[in-house]
């Protein structure tokens, strides 16, 4: 079994993470590679993450950014390895088997098509300027392998999952999409309609780089952008109709009282800003903040 390790890149030192995957592939003789794509990154980093051309297999500098869908497809015409390890350049890798783990799972489990690891980050907050986002990832995202598994396609995430060639080949993201945004969530719901299965273990990358609260705000804007341009194509809905936000959109709609939310959400938004650029953020209120851009955008 050939593993590739697949890091698309956008301004980020990869360095650290390229070097303990080197260290962990040499000491226990992994048949494996690395590859990394730079989605256009600026100058410095380019110059920065240069300097670990001669440590992996294959690094593809693109002159034009073609955003997250299309890079991690990419990744299709430049692996050999029959499995794909997908990580994100702001992982960090905190357990030293950190690859020995996933490969000794796939031994043992030959039918698992597509296997997530998890995500954690700091268990406490020195700087609350990071607060939202580390709020929402404590709370929402990085949940427990036995709670992932209840529900294995929603708690997918695109961070840190291997995936068999063969099935990547099949079941691509959406080039359609290419900013920030459930991406990875329409990826698991189009796995799942071709009936292929989510594996989830305990085995997760540290989350490196979190956003202030106005860029974590701002990327959550993003996000909504990209929802509501699946919803607007009516062959997607049914795919990310067990998306909260999605459920919520589809709850209002039909008790007609979606222009009432509107204009309560014109009333309240400022306030809604308000506290989630706080000290002390309420992820009740980013719920609302969201569903609001998204009726907003949907109109």
């Amino acid at each position: 079994m050939k593993l590739s390790v697949c890091i698309p890149v956008f301004n980020f030192d990869v360095r650290e993470l390229v070097f303990e995957l080197k260290r962990e592939i040499k000491e226990q003789n992994i048949n494996a590679e690395i590859i990394l794509i730079d989605d256009a990154s600026n100058h410095q980093f380019k110059t920065i993450n240069n300097e670990i051309i001669s440590e992996v297999n294959n690094f593809i500098f693109l002159e034009k950014n073609i955003g997250r869908s299309k890079i991690r497809n990419l990744f299709l015409d430049y692996t050999k390895g029959d499995y794909l390890l997908f990580l994100d350049c702001d992982g960090k890798i905190i357990k030293p088997d950190f690859l020995s783990i996933y490969i000794e799972y796939l031994k043992n489990n030959t039918k698992t098509d597509v296997l997530y690891g998890g995500r954690i980050v700091a268990k406490t907050l020195l700087n609350k300027k990071y607060i939202l986002r580390w709020k929402f990832a404590t709370e929402r995202e990085n949940l427990p392998v036995f709670k992932r598994r209840e529900k294995p396609y929603l708690s997918f995430q695109t961070n840190n999952f291997i995936i068999k060639k063969d099935i990547f080949a099949k079941v691509q993201f959406d080039p359609e999409f290419e900013n920030y945004g459930y991406e990875d969530l329409l990826f698991a719901m189009d796995l799942k309609s071709e009936n292929v299965t989510i594996d989830h273990i305990d085995n997760p990358i540290f989350n490196n780089d979190l956003e202030t609260n106005e860029a974590y705000l701002k990327k959550v804007e993003e996000s909504v952008e990209s929802l509501a341009k699946m919803l607007k194509k009516h062959s997607l809905r049914p795919k990310i109709s067990e998306i909260k936000l999605v459920s919520a959109y589809n709850f209002i709609l039909k008790t007609y009282s979606n222009t009432f939310f509107l204009l309560l959400f014109s009333l309240i938004e400022n306030t809604l800003k308000k506290n989630l650029l706080s000290d002390n953020p309420n992820l009740r209120n980013l719920d609302f903040y969201k569903l609001g851009l998204l009726f907003r955008k949907m109109k």
